[in-house]
Parts: C-alpha cells; structure tokens; sequence
C-alpha cells in the first residue's frame, strides 16, 4: 500500500495513502477529541438526510427544504498549514507531506465553542459538580432535578470525558429539560431522546455496517438535524435487534433494557459465554444464513472434536442465553449444529494442522468425551497419545449411556474416525489399575478421565433387588438381551432416569413410571427429553419417595410415600419432605434406580477424593497432587453433560501441554472467511418465530432403539431459523473509541517476571487481550495470587491493576 509523510506536531510520519488525518493521528497515538467520529464507521460525518420522516416513538420529525450535509461535532478541528480555518481531522484526506498542527490556543477555543453547543442540549451538570466522584445520582445535595442530571452511563460516559479533555467553557448555557420521548416499552432497548446529541453514530452503524437503515436522520429548514428511527416503533423501522447502535452511542440515549445483558467492554456475548467450550455460535449461524455449510461445521470443530455429537445430544445452555429468548423464543442453535454436521463436505480437513512430534508421551485413562477431547488436542500438538479404555468400545458415555434413539451410532463412529486419523491410539479392554505401571512404561503424563459409572445408592431396604440405571443402559446399548418385564419403575429424575425409562420401554415394558421425590418442574432432566418421555406413555409420579422394596414372587413390592416441598435454606431447589401417614405400596415386575453417579476411580491411584468420590484436582491445571496426573470429566466434576465434559477435556490438554514444555495454545483456524457482517432485511424480523423439527411418529418410535426421535432441520428450515438470529456479537467486534490520555490506561505485560513486583494487598485487576481489548475484570484478595491465576490464559496478555480494600463492591461498580 502507497504511503505518504506527513508531520504531525513537528513529528514526521508516513500513513497509508487515501486515509484521514484522524486516523493517521490515532495510529500514531495522538489524540484527537471527538464525539461523531468511531474508528469502525465510515470516515467523516454521515452525509445528507437518509429519511423524509424520522420517529421518536409517536413523535414525528419530517424533514424541511434543507439538505444540508451533517457537519459533525466540530470536535476534531486541526489546523494544516497553508490553510487559511481549521478543518475537520475525521474529514481532512491526507496528501504528501502535509503539516498538521493539534493543538493551539484558537483549536482550543473553537473546540470549546462547538462543545458549547453540545453541552447546551445535553445534562451536564454532573460532569461540573465537585462532589460527581462516588455520587450515585439518585440523590443530589446541589439541588440538580433528576431530569438535569447525568445518565447511569456517567463513570464510563464518553461525553464526559471528552469534555473534560476539551474544557467546558464558563459561560456554557445551564441545560434545560426539554421534555422529549423517553420510549421504555421496545423490546430490549430502551430510549431517552433527551440524550440526544445527534453525532448519527447509531445511523451510521446501523446502515453501513449492519445493511438495515431502521435509523436515520432528517435536517430541519435551519439545518439542525434529528436522529430517529424510521418508523414509530423498532419492529416497523426493520430493526434486527442486534444493539450495534447501543454500543456506539456517546450519549445514553439508547441503552439496554434490563435482562440478559451484553458487557461490551468485557467481550461478552452471552450464547458464546454460556458455551463451556467457548464455540464461535454467531458467527456458525451466520454461515448457515449465508449457506455455507461446511465453513458453520468448521467453526465448532476450531473448539470441539465432536460437533455432530453436540448437534444430537447438547445440552445447549447458549440458548437458554440467546437475547433472541427476549423477543419470542431463543435460536435453535443446537439443531443448527446438527444440519451443519449433516451438510458438512470435509473441507476443514485441508485446514487442520497438527505440529511436528515431541517426543513426549501421554496416557490417557477413559475414552468418553474428555478424554478423547484431551486426546485430539494433544495429539494435534505433537505428542503421542495412547488412551486405554475399560470398556470392548471407545465413547464412554457417549456409546454406553446415550440410547440410539437419541445419537445415532453412525454420528459417535464417523467423529471417533475423525480423532484416530491424526493419530491416537485406542486400546480397548484394557483396564488400568496402577499409574505407576504407565511411567514405567515411559508415559510422561497421565490424564484420568473415567467417568462417573458407580450408581449412587438409595439406603433403603431390599435396594439389592433393584437394577442400577448406568448398568442397564450400558448393556441394551451394548446390544444384550435385556428383560425388563411388563410393569417397569424408575426412580430419579435426571437424564439417565428418562433414557431408562424410554428404552425400557422399547424393549417391551408396557407400563414405564418416573418416580421422583419432587416436582417436573425440578427434574434436572432435559425438559424436551421429559415431554417425549411423556408422549411415549411413560407416567411421571410426583413427589413420590420410596422407602423400601422386597420380592414377593415374581413381583416386587415397592413401599413409597408422599412429600411435599419446603424451600431450601441455600436457596437450592426445595427440599422434598415426607408426609407422615401417606404411607402406600406399588408392585412392579423391575425397578431401576437412577438417582445419580460417581466416579470409581481405583484405591491403587492412591489419589484423594472429595465429596461425591471425585478426584481432587488443582482448580486451574486440573492436575491431582502427583505431577504429571491429571484428571478431568465427570471424574472430577461428578455427573455433567458432554459440552461440560468437552470443555474440561481441553482445559486438560492445556494444562499437559504446558507440564510437557509447550505454550498449553490448541486454539485453530479452519475456515479463512468471516460471514457477511451485513444482514437482510427481513419482513416481520420481529415476530418470526421459532423453526420446529418434527418427531418421528409414535408407532415408529417404539420398534426399536435405532429408531431416531428428532428429526433434523430441511434446508429451508436452517437457513430461516439461522435468519433469526440478532447477531449480536458485533457489539464487542465493535473497536472502542480512545479515549483522551486522563481516561486511558496503563498497561503491563501478563508474566511471571512482572507479577514478582505486585503487591499482595487486596485490590480489582482487569486483563487485556493483545489487541488490549478488556476481557477481564475481577476483585480479589490478593492481587499477586489472582493475577497469577490468569497467567494460564490464552487470550490474556496484559493487565492493569488498582489497591481497593473494598475490592467487592469496587468491582460491581466497574462491571455496572
């Protein structure tokens, strides 16, 4: 790219050629004031009114004879030699070797005159008042009326702290309340039009880089201009809810409305967040929007070996966090992985890279999601990887414990194909017994991922005549003849408790109950799982305790009573509680019991356990208290899903892969593009709802366990549901507006050398990304041990830092 030299302040430079003196400014660190500009909108001011008629809810604005383009906030003036004014940074094109000055005393004085003119329509009594620092601004000891004062954005308030930078001049006019809309019935925004500085930011975003236009401006016959929307409401403007607007706006006038809540600042975006494993949700569903297919299944496999896994059987908590949940009902993300598995060509293949070996050796104890995550990680590091799995087929749980009705063996076998082929080794029918045997055989590191496979236990009488829920399901999924009798009881409420009592009854139970000591509404049982349970003809008992069991014959008397709930003291789930004399008796042909696992890792490991049998592991390197053993999965949690699980197993090859001597990174790249960050307007964005995928018929559900429930999505189902979403994560794609030198801080580089001088008193410290983007903020007791913690992060790599005694409400502060 062509460069030109220019001299800024007596400083001589070179930029890209075409580019303003504002952003030449900024790449060189200097400074520049202003409120209309943003680093990621098109340069310069937003051009001549985009609308005849603009709306702040009922309130319209039509637009008068004038034309006249917007000239901006007049913050960023500067003066280029051979010129006779002043002209604008964010307009003003470089040419060969220009002469820009900065700062003067007339670029200060027409700064403060044009702040003037922003400040006369904008509160900003707060911003002079001497006692602002600490007020919460819901009680004022100078009188100020609450519609005077400043908005709850004051502590990061952009408005502010560039007034402070420009100076506010003495004889700026007191502002007047002007009594505008203040629309608080939108879905997820709300706005005050009395913030409004009209910098066209939110027209800006919204049209240039989102491709809607549901904002815009018109110009008055005086050439004062108003921002608005471009229709009475947001659903009639051809809003897509994304909220780009909110996090480009200066002023507060758009905020979000209470509820599940993006931290910009923070790079938070809440179905990524939610996602253990981390996956890239947005930018998968813009791909299948755009039907690119292969490019969606090669964004989940960058953070997962098993998307097709995900795609049958997720538990999905990012949709339980999907801000589309806050319009009418959350995008089908999971079902979207699916189809993405299904439509997938193998080009992420070509993409995938695994590093030259190490020499290193690493065995791996259990072939269940965990583990075989740790696997492919490690692996793909260079290591040799052996995992040794108890069981005559590798999957764990995924073969073992998921019914087939739910994942199809075909999907388990094509993804454990996928691990082999770079190159780790399974062996079956090996039961390990002795780590020490495996040094000895020169692994230089061992991961235990073993599951959770031992049946809690009841501690009832005659429990010895009932079946055990994780045995049962092992051996009709191994493909045993399983009798199960026609009247069959489960007793739990979880996952396990359902799969049993489903595949039970494909085997030929005709009367299948749940019986559960508390409510559908606590069964910890996926609900969509309880609802097909239900429709299969399986009858859930409530609030129903179980006290004894004995044979009598060929039948099985089971002794029970009822409960009621009472609210428990944590705050948990209520406590279920007998009810003395409600005492009754049930006669079953089996009962199964399904009230939770354990691990049952062998005395021989000679490791400690904690409550629930788990393996005590360091919290951040998950390795136990002998080096080079690490343990993870359900081994170390206790019972949890597959995401969950998946998210442990690559924390694991981190942690190994730093123990080995490598930099613990299994971060990859396997598809180039990004989506198109621009969305289509869509008619009725708003009310579309939810795609639905069928169910296989009733009659067909039952003849067998290979018989699939959920039906996937059609193409036209994908790409109308992927349509659907917000596609909010560009708020934190968004840069930060610099802020001027006093609102900027000082940064150090994340290592152990520099954290050796940080004190150890209490105290907020934040991590910055290499981009110095934030990414995290938290409060700590000691600052040199919390900073610490964080050196095993891939993403941070600089910190600030601040001595708080009263760390806890100092970080709530800075998170609000």
């Amino acid at each position: 790219m062509e460069r030109v030299r220019l001299t800024l302040d007596g400083q001589e430079l070179q930029a890209p050629a075409g580019s303003t003196v504002m952003a030449a400014a900024r790449a060189a660190g200097c400074y520049l004031p202003s409120l209309c500009h943003h680093p990621d909108l098109p340069p310069g001011p937003a051009g001549r009114p985009n609308l005849s008629v603009v709306y702040r809810g009922a309130d319209s604005r039509l637009g008068g004879a004038s034309q006249a383009a917007y000239q901006g906030c007049g913050l960023c003036l500067i003066e280029v030699e051979g010129q006779s004014e002043p002209v604008l940074a964010c307009e003003t094109v470089l040419t060969a070797d220009m002469a820009v000055h900065t700062d003067s005393e007339l670029l200060r004085q027409a700064r403060q005159a044009n702040l003037k003119k922003i400040l006369a329509d904008h509160p900003h009594a707060c911003i002079l008042c001497p006692l602002r620092a600490g007020c919460d601004r819901r009680t004022c000891s100078m009188g100020v009326p609450p519609e005077e004062r400043c908005c709850d954005i004051f502590d990061h308030c952009e408005i502010r702290f560039v007034s402070e930078h420009v100076g506010i001049p003495l004889d700026t006019p007191k502002y007047t309340y002007r009594g505008r809309p203040v629309i608080q019935d939108e879905p997820l925004f709300s706005f005050d039009w009395n913030l409004c500085i009209d910098c066209t930011r939110c027209v800006r975003v919204c049209r240039d880089i989102r491709g809607i236009e549901a904002l815009g401006f018109v110009t008055d016959k005086n050439g004062q201009i108003t921002v608005g929307t471009k229709g009475p409401t947001l659903a009639e403007s051809g809003c897509i809810f994304c909220g780009a607007c909110v996090v480009v706006c200066p002023s507060g006038t758009i905020m979000d409305n209470e509820g599940k809540k993006l931290r910009d600042a923070l790079g938070f975006v809440p179905c990524i967040d939610a996602c253990p494993a981390g996956i890239d949700i947005p930018r998968y569903v813009r791909f299948i929007a755009e039907g690119k297919y292969s490019q969606a299944l090669a964004t989940v496999r960058e953070k997962v070996p098993f998307p097709g896994v995900l795609g049958y059987v997720c538990f999905h908590p990012c949709e339980q966090d999907c801000r589309r949940g806050e319009l009418n009902q959350p995008v089908s993300i999971c079902r979207l992985k699916r189809f993405a598995f299904e439509h997938d060509d193998g080009s992420w293949r070509r993409l995938a890279k695994i590093k030259p070996d190490t020499g290193k050796r690493v065995a791996l104890v259990g072939s269940g999601p965990a583990g075989l995550t740790a696997a492919y990680y490690l692996r793909k590091r260079g290591h040799a990887v052996t995992v040794f799995e108890a069981l005559p087929q590798a999957g764990g749980m995924l073969r073992y414990g998921i019914p087939e009705f739910r994942l199809p063996r075909a999907v388990l076998e094509q993804e454990l194909q996928d691990i082999m082929a770079i190159g780790v080794e399974i062996h079956t029918n090996v039961k390990i017994e002795s780590l020490d045997e495996l040094f000895a055989q020169g692994y230089d590191a061992v991961y235990l991922a073993i599951g959770a496979h031992r049946e809690r236990t009841l501690s009832i009488s005659g429990e010895e005549l009932a079946g055990s829920g994780v045995e049962f399901l092992r051996r009709a999924n191994s493909g045993e003849l399983v009798t199960v009798g026609e009247r069959l009881a489960v007793i739990g409420g979880g996952n396990v408790a359902t799969d049993v009592a489903r595949t039970a009854r494909r085997l030929g139970a005709q009367q299948v109950s749940i019986l559960y000591r508390r409510t559908r509404a606590e069964m910890p049982a996926y609900a969509e799982e309880v609802e097909q349970a239900l429709e299969e003809g399986i009858k859930l008992e409530e609030l129903v305790i179980p006290i004894g069991l004995e044979r009598q014959g060929e039948a099985l008397k089971l002794s029970c009573t009822r409960a009621r709930l009472e609210p428990a003291r944590d705050g948990g789930r209520p406590l279920p509680v007998m009810i003395p004399g409600s005492e009754f008796l049930r006669e079953f042909d089996t009962v199964i019991t399904a009230i939770g696992q354990e691990p049952d890792a062998p005395s021989t490991f000679q490791l400690t356990l904690g409550e629930g049998a788990v393996i005590q592991v360091d919290r951040e390197t998950l390795q136990t208290e002998r080096p080079g053993v690490y343990a993870g999965g359900d081994a170390v949690s206790g019972p949890a899903s597959v995401i969950e699980a998946i998210a442990l197993g690559r924390r694991a090859a981190q942690a190994i892969d730093r123990y080995l001597g490598g930099e613990g990174d299994i971060e990859e790249r396997l598809v180039s593009e990004e989506p198109d960050e621009k969305s289509r307007i869509i008619q009725d964005f708003l009310d579309r709802s939810r795609s639905a995928a069928g169910c296989l018929e009733l009659q067909r559900r039952l003849l067998g366990l290979d018989q699939l429930v959920e039906q996937g999505y059609s193409e036209e189902q994908a790409r109308f549901e992927a349509l659907r979403c917000l596609r909010c994560d560009i708020r934190v794609k968004l840069g930060r507006v610099p802020l001027p030198p006093q609102g900027q801080q000082q940064f150090e580089p994340l290592t152990p050398e520099v954290l050796g001088s940080i004190p150890t008193a209490e105290g907020i410290y934040r991590i910055y990304d290499e981009k110095r983007e934030l990414v995290a903020l938290k409060g700590v007791p000691n600052l040199r041990e919390g900073l610490r913690e964080q050196l095993a992060s891939s993403v941070g790599k600089f910190f600030a830092y601040e001595e708080e005694a009263m760390y806890t409400q100092r970080e709530s502060e800075l998170l609000q």
